[in-house]
């Protein structure tokens, strides 16, 4: 996004941004309020101060009397000392409410965004929702820290006012008749700062995002040589926040010369005016002093009207950046009235699984599933096989209810999935990513992550049965080993393995298996394999496969096409009895060839799957040569 394309907030969206401050500021009342009142106090004291200064020089120097001047200046010290004091409980309790506002927002961010489906998730950026839930709470924390000290400054202003018309009327309204253009230049500072400060959160935001972008992805970065071309993105997102607060400057800078000359005039005024009164006798000079030093009391709040205004429309453009996160419904939600799962042993009791008339598809685009229907019997392995965007992976999803479905049913011993509290139904369907993701923390705790209270002898076990325990033994610090950023200091298979023992701690009824062993070095894939093999013994499973070795791991093959299923048994008889089917592998083994540009094992590949593919291009059946179910990988 360039300077030249702002981003511009939608209408009502300071609304949003201000309503959201308000219920924040509501559920902190007490700890305001109370910094509120110690700010009254501060001000009480400063006001008093040019009264006390006053009746000084009036009593004491122009009379002579020594004792009104120590009296009085005695008064003023304790009066000075009282004021620090709340000064100081002031500060305090701003910055402890506004770090506790940011905390709770944080809090209820953070929350609401693992509530959010999928969806959601698909379409939002890292480094989009990072920047929310970092630099524009900040601006947020600053505005609340502001707020005890904005009163303050405000009851000041009133205070002092109310003062200066009892001491003299006319020279009150030359020291305050600059007044109502502050307050007209102030509206007008706020109502062009708002636009310009959503689009440096915006644009901070983009930021952010480039650098997530690049820190979570910096082995594509190095692998493909493009430091360069991040760093020149990096500056265009940096050239675009830079000209953003520019823009923001130049607004300010209009403004803030005279919010900054209009208190000044005042002062002026009343030294000019004042004086002649003075000199006529109408005035005594403490009265004077004092006017000086209330009209200076003025200046001060008067001028930073200009800095909080910019603050609180910075907040507010943060606050309804936030809103917008936190007003998103989750789209999958909970069910009203949750129905429980039956209890019972897995595999033999419960595990029963069937998708039932089932369409579903991505929006905006078309149908991924489309009538499937499909039924597991209770500690069934299946091995569901398709070719590319065939929707394999979303079988899964829909069963672990990440989506809702469009048409049609999805069960889990014979319960609607929408009806199955989230927590109950995700606890009772494990599923292993083809995409390992561990957690910056020790093995142990990446295998107890959804079990953080679970014995050591069970962690060991799930190891154990996922054949991880060996090589985790062999690290230095064994399970306490600290793996990293994502476990990239361990290898594919290693990550792998340690994924499939967290499942295995879960103990679900369904194991899902999502392409489990596709990013796995095929020279140790077999281990894997073992290792499944061992999990899936008694337990209803649901292999997502695309090599002929994983899908052995299953009793039942499934092959789905257009949407729905295509052919159902075992592999054996689907490659005499179906061509699609055929082709699926014949593919699958020639993109295998190509990556690992063997040429003797893809000759050898093409010798063993080129006749099958060509049989079922030709819609040869029986008695065609196939594949072998331990070929390949």
């Amino acid at each position: 996004m360039t300077a030249s394309t702002p981003v511009l907030p939608p209408a009502g969206a300071s609304k949003d941004g201000w309503r959201l401050l308000r219920q924040q500021l509501g559920r902190q009342k007490v700890g305001l309020v109370t910094g509120v009142a110690m700010g009254l106090v501060w001000t009480a004291g400063r006001v008093s101060i040019p009264t006390f200064v006053q009746k000084a020089i009036d009593q004491g120097i122009e009379r002579g009397d020594q004792d009104a001047i120590v009296g009085w200046a005695l008064t003023i010290g304790l009066v000075a000392m009282l004021t620090a004091v709340c000064t100081g409980g002031r500060r305090y309790l701003a910055f402890r409410e506004a770090r506790h506002a940011e905390a709770s927002l944080r809090d209820r961010l953070f929350a609401h965004l693992v509530r959010l489906s999928h969806p959601f998730h698909d379409q939002s950026a890292t480094g989009q929702l990072m920047s929310r839930a970092n630099l524009d709470l900040q601006q947020v924390q600053n505005f609340v820290a502001l707020v005890p000290l904005t009163i303050a400054n405000l009851v000041t202003v009133l205070a002092t006012a109310v003062i200066l018309v009892r001491i003299n009327l006319l020279l009150t309204l030359l020291a305050l008749g600059a007044l109502p253009f502050v307050v007209v230049l102030t509206r007008r500072l706020s109502t062009r700062l708002f636009p310009t400060m959503m689009r440096v959160q915006q644009e901070s935001a983009e930021l952010s995002e480039v650098v997530e972008e690049t820190v979570s992805g910096v082995r594509v970065v190095k692998g493909f040589g493009a430091e360069g071309v991040q760093t020149t993105r990096l500056a265009g997102e940096a050239d675009d926040v830079y000209d953003a607060a520019m823009a923001g400057a130049t607004v300010r800078s209009r403004f803030w010369p005279a919010l900054e000359l209009l208190p000044s005039l005042g002062l002026i005024m009343v030294l000019a005016y004042g004086g002649h009164l003075v000199i006529d006798g109408r005035l005594s000079i403490g009265e004077l002093v004092a006017f000086n030093a209330y009209v200076a009391l003025l200046v001060w709040p008067m001028r930073m009207l200009g800095w909080i205004v910019a603050m609180a429309q910075r907040a507010v453009a943060a606050a309804q950046r936030v809103a917008e996160v936190l007003s998103t419904e989750v789209e999958v939600a909970e069910p009203r009235s949750p129905r429980p799962l039956p209890v019972g042993e897995p595999g033999r009791d419960v595990g029963l699984v069937s998708f039932s008339g089932v369409c579903f598809g991505y929006a905006p685009g078309p149908p991924v599933l489309d009538g499937f229907t499909l039924e597991v019997p209770a500690g069934q392995s299946v091995a569901v096989v398709g070719a590319t965007g065939t929707g394999k992976s979303t079988v899964a999803r829909l069963l672990c209810r990440f989506y809702d479905v469009d048409e049609g049913t999805v069960r889990l011993d014979g319960v609607d999935v929408s009806d199955v509290r989230l927590h109950d139904l995700r606890r009772a369907v494990g599923l292993v990513f083809e995409d390992t993701f561990l957690f910056s923390d020790s093995i142990a705790a990446n295998i107890a992550f959804a079990e953080p209270d679970a014995e050591m002898e069970e962690i060991e076990r799930a190891a154990r049965l996922a054949g991880a325990h060996d090589f985790v033994t062999a690290l230095p610090d064994g399970y306490d080993t600290l793996i990293g950023e994502r476990g990239y200091s361990l290898s594919g298979g290693q990550r792998q393995r340690i994924a499939i023992a967290r499942a295995i701690l879960a103990d679900p009824r369904v194991l899902i298996l999502d392409d489990a062993t596709s990013a796995v070095d095929p020279t140790k894939e077999h281990e894997i394999r073992d290792a499944l093999g061992e999990v899936m013994r008694n337990r209803t499973t649901i292999v997502i496969a695309h090599r002929p070795a994983t899908i052995a791991l299953a009793e039942r093959v499934v092959l789905i096409d257009d949407g729905r299923v295509e052919a159902d048994g075992t592999h054996e008889s689907l490659l005499h009895t179906s061509a699609r089917y055929r082709q699926v592998l014949a593919s699958v083994r020639v993109s295998d060839d190509d990556h690992d540009g063997a040429p003797g094992t893809g000759a050898a590949g093409a010798g063993a799957i080129g006749a099958a593919g060509a049989a079922g291009a030709t819609g040869a059946s029986e008695g065609d040569q196939v594949l072998p179910i331990g070929g390949g990988s």
